[in-house]
Order: structure tokens, then C-alpha cells, then sequence
């Protein structure tokens, strides 16, 4: 198989805590339980790669390692750094961290954070043991229902502090709650990000294109068998046949809600 033609499984992490909160719970896994997810991905032989070079590889033709993975992180909450970071140390892997910038602790912080987040310290500690540090928007909002302005504010600014902070400027981003419409990504693309990653709940393929790659999502509930499974491409429809209809639901919803209010405003 050709790289053109391989599917990637892109891992879709949140928070790794022992004891987290009532809103991150189900999205969240034990220190345990990523640690052992690792030595997974070591022993089936998998290549974890940053989001910026799966884009590059597949924008330049240029080759993939033999069984490439992705391990990304959501938000910004602080066990990716406490519990994380050593399980990835350990086994020498990449990954990728998608920052809400106004949810991080520091000058930016809105108080919007939904458990104990990251400070910019611990961001660029990240940042320097080799984890890539893309955009999550500034506030998280759900970025197919708002106005334009509130758009290009929520990607620009979360864009300029994190190349303020990092020195460096971001060139991947994950669309909070995986939302995103033929407007938002072609924002995306307008603010400078060079892709983008959804979720989907499938495997990542090049015919996507680089703003609407596929992510699976690990949760508290994910087995280690099911994990297994999902890192080698299997039995995917079927593990996550109830995300599926409930995102098409989701996109119903949304697009009803975006119409009225293009209907609301042009009566106004």
C-alpha cells in the first residue's frame, strides 16, 4: 500500500488524571491506563509522528515510517505534562497538544478551563521534549456557530499567544468538539494553519485533505483489547457505531441553528 493510499490511526486524548473532575471524566484516562497504551503502541511495533509531518508526508509525497500513529491531546489539561510526558519519554514518542490558550493558567486564562490546566511554563517544557503545540481556538467555542469576527478573533489570537509564549507559530489546529463546517476550515486555512484535525471516529486518510483529517477517540471506557484493536485499524464502524450517529445528529442540530440565525439576521 501506498501512502497515499494508508489509513493512520489519529488517537484523540483529553485529560490523564487519577481523579478528575465530573466534566472530564468520561474523556479522561487513568495515568495507568495511558501508560499501558504506550507500551502497546511499542510492542505492535507502531511509529508515532507528529500532526505537522503526517500533513508534510502527505502534502510532499515524501514517505511515512512503516505503521505511522498519531497521539494527540486535547485542551491543555495539566496530567498531560505530570502523567503524560514521562510515559511518552519513555518510549521516546512524538505528540501532538492542542491548546485553548484562554484556558491555560497565566495572562490569558478566562477561567474557562474545566479541570486543572497546564500554565505556560509546563507548555514549554512540553514544547522542548518534543511534543507539538497546535491551536485549539482561544475560549473553545464551538466554532460553526459563530459570526466571522468572533471566528477569525478565536483563530488569530490563540495563534498570536502561543507564538508570543512559544516562539514559534502553530502550525496545526484541532477544531474544539470536532465541529467544523466549509466556512470554519476555510478560516482556518486563511488565519495560516497549515491543517487541521476532526474527529470523525475514523481512521485518518490522505483524500481527506489537511483541514478535515479523522480522529478516534480514547476514553475512560476504552479497553485495552478495543485499544488494540483501534491502533491496528480494526473493527472501527463497529466500536464507534454510536459516536457516528450521534455526531450526524449533532451536524443536524447545527446546521438548523446556523440557518435560523442566517434568517434571523437577514430580517433584521
Amino acid at each position: 500500500m501506498s501512502d497515499v493510499d494508508v489509513r493512520v490511526p489519529i488517537l484523540m486524548y483529553h485529560a490523564v488524571a487519577t481523579d478528575p473532575n465530573e466534566a472530564t471524566r468520561a474523556l479522561s484516562v487513568t495515568p495507568e491506563a495511558f501508560a499501558e497504551q504506550m507500551a502497546v503502541l511499542a510492542e505492535l511495533g507502531l511509529n508515532p509522528v507528529t500532526t505537522a509531518r503526517l500533513a508534510a508526508c502527505w502534502r510532499s509525497g515524501r514517505p511515512l515510517p512503516v505503521r505511522p500513529v498519531l497521539i494527540t491531546f486535547d485542551d491543555g489539561y495539566e496530567g498531560v505534562h505530570r502523567h503524560a510526558l514521562p510515559a511518552l519519554a519513555k518510549h521516546g514518542f512524538p505528540a501532538t497538544l492542542f491548546v485553548s490558550t484562554g484556558w491555560i493558567q497565566g495572562p490569558y486564562d478566562t477561567g474557562g478551563g474545566l479541570d486543572t490546566m497546564l500554565d505556560w511554563d509546563q507548555v514549554r517544557e512540553l514544547a522542548a521534549a518534543g511534543v507539538e503545540i497546535g491551536g485549539h481556538s482561544h475560549s473553545h467555542p464551538q466554532l460553526d456557530q459563530v459570526c466571522d469576527a468572533t471566528l477569525r478573533f478565536e483563530l488569530i489570537h490563540c495563534k498570536e499567544i502561543l507564538a508570543d509564549q512559544l516562539g514559534a507559530v502553530p502550525a496545526s489546529f484541532a477544531y474544539p468538539y470536532g465541529y467544523s463546517s466549509r466556512r470554519v476550515r476555510s478560516a482556518v486555512r486563511e488565519a495560516g494553519y497549515a491543517q487541521a484535525l476532526a474527529v470523525g471516529n475514523g481512521l485518518a486518510r490522505r483524500a481527506q485533505g489537511p483541514y478535515a483529517l479523522r480522529r478516534v477517540t480514547v476514553r475512560r471506557g476504552t479497553d485495552i483489547a478495543e485499544f488494540e484493536r483501534v491502533v491496528q485499524g480494526r473493527a472501527i464502524a463497529r466500536t464507534f457505531a454510536v459516536d457516528r450517529v450521534l455526531t450526524k445528529g449533532y451536524a443536524l442540530v447545527r446546521r438548523t441553528r446556523q440557518a435560523r440565525r442566517l434568517v434571523h439576521r437577514s430580517g433584521t
